[in-house]
Protein backbone atom coordinates (compact mmCIF):
# COMPACT_ATOMS: atom_id res chain seq x y z
CA UNK A 1 0.00 0.00 0.00
CA UNK A 2 1.47 3.66 -0.95
CA UNK A 3 0.55 6.83 0.39
CA UNK A 4 1.09 10.14 -0.89
CA UNK A 5 0.49 13.66 0.23
CA UNK A 6 -1.16 16.71 -1.53
CA UNK A 7 0.21 20.51 -1.19
CA UNK A 8 -3.02 20.42 1.87
CA UNK A 9 -1.55 17.68 3.75
CA UNK A 10 -4.38 15.49 2.36
CA UNK A 11 -3.08 12.24 2.46
CA UNK A 12 -4.00 9.77 -0.84
CA UNK A 13 -3.58 5.51 -0.84
CA UNK A 14 -3.61 3.38 -3.50
CA UNK A 15 -3.10 -0.68 -3.14
CA UNK A 16 -1.24 -2.72 -5.34
CA UNK A 17 -3.15 -5.30 -7.25
CA UNK A 18 -1.77 -7.31 -9.90
CA UNK A 19 -0.23 -5.16 -12.21
CA UNK A 20 -2.93 -1.74 -11.11
CA UNK A 21 -2.50 0.51 -8.54
CA UNK A 22 -6.38 0.80 -7.38
CA UNK A 23 -7.10 4.19 -5.65
CA UNK A 24 -9.00 3.42 -1.92
CA UNK A 25 -9.62 7.24 -0.89
CA UNK A 26 -13.09 6.64 -2.90
CA UNK A 27 -13.83 3.65 -1.60
CA UNK A 28 -13.96 4.82 2.14
CA UNK A 29 -17.34 3.48 2.92
CA UNK A 30 -17.64 0.26 0.22
CA UNK A 31 -17.23 -3.12 1.14
CA UNK A 32 -13.70 -4.85 0.52
CA UNK A 33 -13.08 -8.23 0.80
CA UNK A 34 -9.02 -9.60 1.30
CA UNK A 35 -8.71 -13.36 0.88
CA UNK A 36 -5.32 -15.20 1.39
CA UNK A 37 -4.34 -17.93 -0.64
CA UNK A 38 -2.36 -19.49 1.57
CA UNK A 39 0.89 -18.59 -0.13
CA UNK A 40 3.74 -16.37 0.86
CA UNK A 41 6.42 -15.05 -1.38
CA UNK A 42 9.78 -13.98 -0.03
CA UNK A 43 9.70 -10.02 -0.96
CA UNK A 44 13.70 -10.64 -2.32
CA UNK A 45 14.07 -13.44 -3.81
CA UNK A 46 10.60 -14.51 -4.29
CA UNK A 47 10.82 -18.26 -3.01
CA UNK A 48 7.62 -19.37 -1.31
CA UNK A 49 8.22 -19.94 2.35
CA UNK A 50 5.79 -21.04 5.14
CA UNK A 51 6.41 -17.74 7.59
CA UNK A 52 7.19 -14.72 7.50
CA UNK A 53 9.93 -13.30 8.38
CA UNK A 54 11.50 -9.54 8.44
CA UNK A 55 8.17 -8.28 7.24
CA UNK A 56 8.04 -10.39 4.26
CA UNK A 57 11.57 -12.51 3.99
CA UNK A 58 12.17 -15.98 3.90
CA UNK A 59 14.45 -17.26 6.84
CA UNK A 60 17.78 -17.58 4.41
CA UNK A 61 17.06 -13.93 3.53
CA UNK A 62 16.43 -12.83 6.60
CA UNK A 63 19.69 -14.01 8.30
CA UNK A 64 21.83 -12.81 5.32
CA UNK A 65 20.49 -9.19 4.09
CA UNK A 66 21.77 -6.70 5.75
CA UNK A 67 18.35 -4.88 5.72
CA UNK A 68 17.28 -7.56 8.41
CA UNK A 69 20.02 -7.20 10.35
CA UNK A 70 19.59 -6.04 14.00
CA UNK A 71 20.99 -2.20 13.72
CA UNK A 72 18.70 -1.66 11.03
CA UNK A 73 16.30 -1.45 14.04
CA UNK A 74 19.11 -0.34 16.35
CA UNK A 75 21.51 1.64 14.24
CA UNK A 76 23.76 2.66 16.78
CA UNK A 77 24.65 -1.07 16.86
CA UNK A 78 25.99 -0.65 13.39
CA UNK A 79 29.13 -2.85 12.61
CA UNK A 80 30.35 -1.90 9.15
CA UNK A 81 33.61 -0.35 10.99
CA UNK A 82 34.26 -4.04 12.35
CA UNK A 83 33.79 -5.60 8.80
CA UNK A 84 30.94 -7.76 9.54
CA UNK A 85 28.26 -6.02 7.84
CA UNK A 86 26.45 -8.55 5.97
CA UNK A 87 26.18 -6.38 2.74
CA UNK A 88 28.87 -3.54 2.60
CA UNK A 89 27.68 -2.64 -0.57
CA UNK A 90 24.34 -1.79 0.18
CA UNK A 91 25.25 -0.71 3.75
CA UNK A 92 27.20 1.79 1.83
CA UNK A 93 24.13 2.70 -0.19
CA UNK A 94 21.63 2.96 2.49
CA UNK A 95 23.62 3.83 5.59
CA UNK A 96 25.83 6.43 4.38
CA UNK A 97 23.76 9.24 3.66
CA UNK A 98 22.27 11.57 5.04
CA UNK A 99 19.87 10.81 7.43
CA UNK A 100 17.23 13.03 9.56
CA UNK A 101 16.31 12.57 13.51
CA UNK A 102 12.29 14.50 13.46
CA UNK A 103 10.09 14.67 15.99
CA UNK A 104 6.35 13.31 14.89
CA UNK A 105 2.57 12.98 16.40
CA UNK A 106 1.24 10.17 15.50
CA UNK A 107 -0.17 9.30 19.44
CA UNK A 108 1.94 11.74 21.19
CA UNK A 109 5.32 12.95 20.80
CA UNK A 110 7.58 10.85 19.61
CA UNK A 111 11.18 10.76 18.39
CA UNK A 112 12.82 9.18 15.08
CA UNK A 113 15.12 8.84 12.75
CA UNK A 114 14.61 8.73 8.46
CA UNK A 115 16.77 8.82 5.57
CA UNK A 116 16.38 12.24 4.16
CA UNK A 117 15.10 11.36 0.94
CA UNK A 118 12.36 9.38 3.16
CA UNK A 119 10.05 12.43 4.36
CA UNK A 120 7.16 12.75 4.24
CA UNK A 121 6.85 8.83 3.81
CA UNK A 122 8.01 7.72 7.00
CA UNK A 123 5.70 10.16 8.98
CA UNK A 124 2.40 8.88 6.81
CA UNK A 125 3.65 5.11 7.31
CA UNK A 126 3.07 6.12 11.04
CA UNK A 127 -0.01 7.63 10.85
CA UNK A 128 1.40 10.54 12.11
CA UNK A 129 -1.10 13.84 12.19
CA UNK A 130 2.46 16.54 12.45
CA UNK A 131 6.04 15.93 11.74
CA UNK A 132 9.03 18.43 12.08
CA UNK A 133 12.87 17.58 11.14
CA UNK A 134 15.21 19.15 13.88
CA UNK A 135 18.68 17.76 13.35
CA UNK A 136 20.65 16.16 9.82
CA UNK A 137 23.21 13.52 10.24
CA UNK A 138 25.87 12.32 8.07
CA UNK A 139 25.27 8.82 8.42
CA UNK A 140 22.46 6.22 9.92
CA UNK A 141 24.52 5.38 12.55
CA UNK A 142 24.71 8.56 14.22
CA UNK A 143 21.14 9.17 13.77
CA UNK A 144 20.66 5.98 15.69
CA UNK A 145 22.96 7.71 18.65
CA UNK A 146 21.00 10.79 18.60
CA UNK A 147 18.14 8.97 18.72
CA UNK A 148 19.25 7.26 21.93
CA UNK A 149 19.87 10.75 23.66
CA UNK A 150 16.47 11.19 22.97
CA UNK A 151 14.81 8.67 24.12
CA UNK A 152 15.83 9.15 27.38
CA UNK A 153 13.36 11.99 28.05
CA UNK A 154 10.87 10.97 24.90
CA UNK A 155 9.85 8.19 23.27
CA UNK A 156 10.77 6.64 20.08
CA UNK A 157 7.41 4.61 19.49
CA UNK A 158 4.28 5.12 18.40
CA UNK A 159 1.09 3.63 20.10
CA UNK A 160 -0.68 2.16 17.21
CA UNK A 161 -3.93 1.42 18.99
CA UNK A 162 -4.28 5.26 20.50
CA UNK A 163 -3.45 6.09 16.59
CA UNK A 164 -5.84 4.20 14.83
CA UNK A 165 -8.70 5.76 17.52
CA UNK A 166 -7.39 9.75 16.81
CA UNK A 167 -7.16 10.44 20.35
CA UNK A 168 -4.42 12.64 19.31
CA UNK A 169 -3.84 16.02 19.93
CA UNK A 170 -1.95 18.27 18.06
CA UNK A 171 1.29 19.36 19.66
CA UNK A 172 3.59 22.57 19.00
CA UNK A 173 6.02 21.04 17.52
CA UNK A 174 8.70 23.72 17.59
CA UNK A 175 8.60 24.52 21.68
CA UNK A 176 9.14 20.78 21.64
CA UNK A 177 12.19 21.16 19.58
CA UNK A 178 13.72 23.61 21.46
CA UNK A 179 12.62 22.17 24.97
CA UNK A 180 14.68 19.12 23.72
CA UNK A 181 17.77 20.68 22.28
CA UNK A 182 18.38 22.86 24.72
CA UNK A 183 18.19 19.86 27.23
CA UNK A 184 20.54 17.65 25.20
CA UNK A 185 22.77 20.32 24.25
CA UNK A 186 25.74 18.52 26.52
CA UNK A 187 25.37 15.23 24.88
CA UNK A 188 24.84 16.64 21.30
CA UNK A 189 27.95 18.92 21.69
CA UNK A 190 30.01 15.19 23.05
CA UNK A 191 28.78 13.43 19.85
CA UNK A 192 29.86 16.74 17.86
CA UNK A 193 33.46 15.89 19.43
CA UNK A 194 33.51 12.32 18.69
CA UNK A 195 32.33 12.70 14.85
CA UNK A 196 33.32 16.19 14.00
CA UNK A 197 31.36 19.79 14.38
CA UNK A 198 29.33 19.05 11.41
CA UNK A 199 28.30 15.53 11.75
CA UNK A 200 25.26 16.90 13.28
CA UNK A 201 23.59 19.66 12.08
CA UNK A 202 20.47 21.53 13.19
CA UNK A 203 17.48 22.01 10.88
CA UNK A 204 14.99 25.48 10.99
CA UNK A 205 12.59 23.34 8.88
CA UNK A 206 9.02 23.91 8.53
CA UNK A 207 6.57 21.00 10.81
CA UNK A 208 4.09 19.79 8.14
CA UNK A 209 0.64 18.55 8.96
CA UNK A 210 -1.25 15.37 7.74
CA UNK A 211 -5.71 14.54 7.09
CA UNK A 212 -6.07 11.30 6.54
CA UNK A 213 -9.24 9.44 4.48
CA UNK A 214 -11.36 8.01 8.08
CA UNK A 215 -14.97 8.46 8.21
CA UNK A 216 -15.32 6.55 11.31
CA UNK A 217 -12.59 6.00 14.27
CA UNK A 218 -13.07 2.84 16.17
CA UNK A 219 -14.05 2.49 19.42
CA UNK A 220 -12.62 -0.55 20.41
CA UNK A 221 -9.46 -1.39 17.72
CA UNK A 222 -9.59 -5.59 17.52
CA UNK A 223 -6.20 -6.49 14.72
CA UNK A 224 -7.47 -8.91 11.59
CA UNK A 225 -4.82 -11.69 10.67
CA UNK A 226 -5.31 -13.33 7.37
CA UNK A 227 -3.60 -16.43 8.90
CA UNK A 228 -6.64 -16.76 11.36
CA UNK A 229 -9.31 -15.82 9.48
CA UNK A 230 -8.01 -15.96 5.26
CA UNK A 231 -10.99 -14.39 4.33
CA UNK A 232 -11.73 -10.90 5.79
CA UNK A 233 -14.38 -8.57 4.71
CA UNK A 234 -16.27 -5.08 5.97
CA UNK A 235 -16.44 -2.29 5.08
CA UNK A 236 -13.57 0.24 4.76
CA UNK A 237 -13.77 2.58 7.63
CA UNK A 238 -10.88 4.43 6.89
CA UNK A 239 -7.10 4.34 6.17
CA UNK A 240 -4.09 5.30 8.45
CA UNK A 241 -0.52 4.92 8.60
CA UNK A 242 -0.18 0.56 7.17
CA UNK A 243 -3.93 0.33 8.51
CA UNK A 244 -6.92 -0.69 6.68
CA UNK A 245 -10.28 0.12 8.84
CA UNK A 246 -12.84 -2.12 8.52
CA UNK A 247 -15.82 -2.00 10.73
CA UNK A 248 -14.97 -5.49 11.29
CA UNK A 249 -11.52 -4.64 12.56
CA UNK A 250 -7.85 -3.21 11.25
CA UNK A 251 -5.48 -4.83 9.10
CA UNK A 252 -1.58 -3.67 9.05
CA UNK A 253 -0.84 -4.60 5.39
CA UNK A 254 2.49 -3.80 5.98
CA UNK A 255 3.07 -6.75 8.55
CA UNK A 256 1.86 -9.15 5.93
CA UNK A 257 4.08 -8.26 2.98
CA UNK A 258 4.63 -10.88 0.81
CA UNK A 259 1.10 -12.61 1.60
CA UNK A 260 -0.86 -13.76 -1.77
CA UNK A 261 -4.19 -12.26 -1.40
CA UNK A 262 -7.17 -11.67 -3.61
CA UNK A 263 -8.16 -8.00 -2.86
CA UNK A 264 -12.17 -7.52 -3.84
CA UNK A 265 -12.98 -3.53 -3.59
CA UNK A 266 -16.45 -2.53 -4.51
Amino acid sequence: MAASVDARGQVDYHLRVGRQNVGLNARIGTPVCLAWQGVIHCVHCGRATRKSYGQGHCYPCFKRLARCDMCIVKPELCHYYQGTCREPEWGETHCFTPHVVYLANASGLKVGITRKTQLPTRWLDQGAIQGLPILEVATRQQAGLVEVLFKDIVSDRTNWRAMLKGDVDELNLYAERDRLLEQLAPGLEALRDTHGADAIRRLDAEASDFTYPVKAFPHKVASLNPEKEPRITGVLQGIKGQYLMLDTGVINVRKFTGYQVTATLV
